[in-house]
């Protein structure tokens, strides 16, 4: 099909079998001229500024159809769409397929149960050529978590799997951290908010156990599961004897100062660990002082560090920029949503203005009103991604599509503005004349969680 419009084929697999041509998968497949290799079709069903009809279970059907006769196509992003287990069967029969070229698909927010996790893990277990696959937002539950469990067993070859929001339980995360004892592949996983009741946290010590002998994971996610201090107590036991892990994201847990200890002691000895996510847990002004303390260590290899949202008032928040100071690796450093006071935005305004820590590096940007120094929060914060199926730290597909879908808001938000006789608009910035009765500058900064929040 080199060179063909996929479009015409598209058409002719709706026609034999008598299915209906979706009209937002015939414009991107016209699109789509398949000329070379490692082409990547997408199809999210989530695009605001224009009204897209998703894809349901006989789209991916004619899809499957035209992808077995391709081999130019490495990647399908069907995100937020209406595909069911029907459906996930359609790509399971592709991917058993030993031809199959698709290296990367992306099946987040979709109707996908327990069912069609295990054909799709099945499919995977005899699949050599898939190397991302993105789960999240399905519900897949217990089910679906042992059936991957196995498929990680067997399977050599992925090496991203996202699994966040998708109602597993403690077994279930269980069996996934028993399956990379013995999985040296993965490099990325991500089991945020899973459904955990027990105050006894076993999974916790599996993931420890798991972490001191595998020596390939780079990124993991474990954002949202209820970690407390106990918890974080048996991570850093785990952490200590691992070797590879560079990225941890531990946001919105219950980590306090006593549990943020034993990550400071971490830091302190860890030469791999590069990137951690803190950002809304309870760590206050003491437990900033612990990590402080880890950062300045000598012999520290962390780079970038997201405190955001711990309620840490001046005392922390200064001794945090004392250790930036204090670091040769620190470079980011994020702390919106503390009590950002006076010293505290001028010690960082300087910071910025000196290079130490710039605009692009932090999630705040400084300004003055009537001579007083305020920090307002800016975009972007702590990238989620870093290591995915290529094994580097490019930005994701779902980075640069969130970016695209920002650039497109603030090209509306201009043409508004200059409705409303604004004198000059520069990106992240807006000036109004002085009929509005405004002498300094407003900033703006439009994230990808306002973008909900726009109808």
């Amino acid at each position: 099909m080199a060179g063909v419009n996929m479009s015409e084929f598209y058409s002719a697999v709706c026609a034999d079998h008598d299915l209906e041509i979706n009209p937002h998968v015939e414009e991107v497949l016209k699109k789509t001229t398949v000329t070379g290799s490692r082409v990547t079709i997408k199809l999210p069903g989530n695009i605001r500024w224009r009204n897209v009809q998703r894809l349901d279970d006989d789209d991916v059907l004619a899809l499957s159809k035209c992808l077995r006769s391709n081999k130019s196509v490495t990647g399908l992003d069907v995100r937020y769409n209406n595909i069911t287990d029907k459906g996930v069967g359609h790509l399971a029969g592709l991917l058993q397929d030993d031809s199959s070229s698709l290296r990367s698909l992306d099946l987040v927010f979709n109707d996908i149960r327990g069912d069609g996790t295990e054909v799709l893990a099945k499919s995977l277990q005899s699949n050599s050529a898939l190397l991302s696959l993105r789960l999240s937002n399905n519900k897949i539950e217990r089910r679906g978590a042992m059936h991957l469990a196995s498929m990680l067993q067997v399977n050599s070859t992925l090496r991203e799997l996202e699994l966040a929001d998708c109602d597993l339980d403690a077994q279930g995360v269980i069996a996934l951290a028993v399956a990379l004892r013995s999985n040296e592949t993965l490099v990325s996983v991500d089991l945020s908010r899973a459904l955990l009741f027990s105050l006894q946290e076993e999974w916790a010590v599996h993931v420890s156990e798991m972490l001191a002998v595998n020596g390939g994971l780079l990124e993991l996610h474990l954002g949202k599961m209820g970690m407390s201090d106990a918890g974080m107590e048996r991570l850093s036991a785990g952490l200590r004897l691992n070797g590879s892990l560079r990225y941890l994201d531990l946001r919105c847990n219950r980590v306090t100062r006593d549990g943020v200890r034993h990550l400071a002691e971490l830091l302190k000895l860890s030469r791999t660990l590069e990137v951690v996510d803190l950002s809304f847990n309870r760590i206050e002004d003491e437990g900033a002082g612990y990590l402080s303390e880890g950062v300045a260590w000598p012999g520290c290899v962390l780079r970038e560090l997201s405190v955001s949202s711990n309620h840490m008032g001046t005392e922390g928040l200064l001794s945090l920029a004392q250790a930036v100071r204090a670091s040769t690796t620190l470079s980011h450093l994020y702390i919106w949503g503390n009590r950002l006071e006076e010293p505290v935005c001028q010690v960082f305004a300087e910071m910025i203005a000196s290079g130490r820590l710039p605009p692009d590096r932090t999630d705040v940007s400084a300004y003055e009103v009537d001579g007083r120094t305020f920090l307002a929060e800016a975009f972007p914060g702590l990238r989620r991604r870093r290591f995915g199926a290529d094994g580097d730290s490019s930005p994701s597909e779902a980075s640069i599509c969130c970016r695209d879908q920002t650039c497109e808001l603030n090209n509306h938000l201009k043409r508004l503005y200059r409705r409303l006789e604004v004198t000059s608009v520069s990106e992240g910035q807006l000036k109004v004349n002085s009929r509005f009765k405004m002498s300094y500058l407003t900033r703006w900064f439009i994230t990808s969680e306002d973008l909900n929040r726009v109808t």
